[in-house]
């Protein structure tokens, strides 16, 4: 194996096991480094990966940037597998909390969704990350929101390697 290849799967490895902050890699992939963002109170869980929100007194439906769960309301599309267990972990992680948003550099999907990384205000819980770690999510990046694509590839590897929810059950 090439050198380049052997350090990026070492940084990759030690950003998925966490440690990451340690060897003082996460500022790479733009931890710490977020502009300020809204904070937002959950409505209504749609799905694993979004919610309806109320934010600045308007509610808005956010779609979680760089994650995609599998479907469970998609028109033409039937539920797919762990779609459903992927809606009730997002629920169990944000229902009738108040979340940070950070929106993307593009802010809104062509459905009008308010494209954002998510964090929970009362422990900075990082939602998106928590998501592909249990294996709910897998990592999808779309240009130009790509801050995190490295560190959120690295969780989803060992949540795959790990066999951790739909990756040992689809």
């Amino acid at each position: 194996m090439e050198l380049r290849t052997a350090l990026t799967l070492l940084v990759l490895a030690a950003v998925a096991a966490g440690f990451g902050d340690r060897l003082g890699v996460l500022d790479s992939f733009g931890a710490g480094t977020e502009p300020p963002a809204g904070v937002a109170r959950v409505e209504r869980v749609v799905d694993g990966d979004t919610i309806r929100v109320r934010l600045d007194g308007k509610e808005e439906t956010v779609r979680y940037i760089g994650v995609d769960t599998p479907e469970t309301k998609k028109p033409g599309t039937g539920v797919e597998c762990f779609g459903k267990a992927a809606s009730a972990e997002n629920e169990r992680l944000v229902e009738g909390e108040q979340l940070r948003l950070t929106v993307g550099e593009e802010a809104r999907d062509r459905y009008g969704r308010l494209l954002a990384y998510v964090r929970r205000e009362r422990d900075g819980l990082f939602v998106n990350e928590r998501l592909l770690a249990g294996g709910y999510a897998k990592a999808l990046t779309i240009r130009p929101n790509d801050r995190y694509e490295l560190r959120f590839k690295a969780v989803e590897t060992r949540a795959r390697v790990m066999g951790a929810g739909l990756w040992s059950r689809c």
